[in-house]
């Protein structure tokens, strides 16, 4: 049946672009995590990332209010964006705490951490791209729950190795409310997987 009225397919080209900045964001904190000088500037740089994904999101948003057939459902497309927000919300709040914290080197399940979501947001930007035909999506799905498996596992090791090992209660506390923020992001993409997913199933 010819379709009168096209479907909007701007979306997954958005879609790939927030993908593609959640990984930058990603890849940064990292590089932080690893090397800590001049970590003023580039904490900056991050909250500036974040931005940008608040601006994408913003106007997918807009692109939904303003679009009348949308390449599959709007409440799809508004989890999916928001989870994908989430996620670089959660790493620039990770990148913040470093500042108010005054954190100068952190443990290396930290950084384990932030690569693993380095990772999700790498097979998060290639379901993206392969969304609108769906064939192989599900592969970098599986992928993204796998991955947020480990950082539930490093999470948990790492938090009772500081409760183990750190008498100082104000280190504790700065240690695990970084782990926890960074095993949340990992939840977060895991939540956007679970979204594409749904996508998939629901035009097969």
């Amino acid at each position: 049946m010819v379709r009168i009225i096209p479907r909007e397919t701007k979306f997954f080209d958005l879609f790939a672009e927030v993908a593609s900045n959640v990984t930058d964001g990603a890849r940064l904190l990292t590089a932080i995590l690893e090397d800590f000088d001049n970590i003023e500037v580039r904490i900056d740089k991050l909250k500036d990332i974040e931005h940008k994904g608040d601006d994408l999101t913003h106007s997918i948003m807009t692109k939904l209010n303003q679009t009348f057939i949308t390449p599959f459902d709007r409440e799809d497309i508004h989890r999916l964006s928001s989870a994908m927000d989430d996620v670089l919300d959660l790493v620039n709040a990770a990148g913040q705490r470093l500042l108010l914290y005054k954190i100068r080197s952190a443990p290396s399940a930290a950084n384990e951490l932030c690569k693993l979501i380095v990772r999700q947001s790498e097979e998060l930007n290639k379901a993206v791209m392969k969304l609108e035909k769906t064939q192989g999506v599900m592969d970098h799905c599986v992928e993204i729950n796998r991955l947020e498996d480990e950082a539930d596992r490093i999470c948990r090791e790492a938090i009772g190795k500081l409760f183990e090992h750190e008498e100082d209660a104000i280190q504790l506390i700065k240690m695990k409310e970084l782990f926890e923020v960074l095993e949340a992001a990992t939840d977060k993409a895991e939540d956007a997987a679970n979204v594409l997913e749904a996508v998939v199933l629901k035009s097969a």
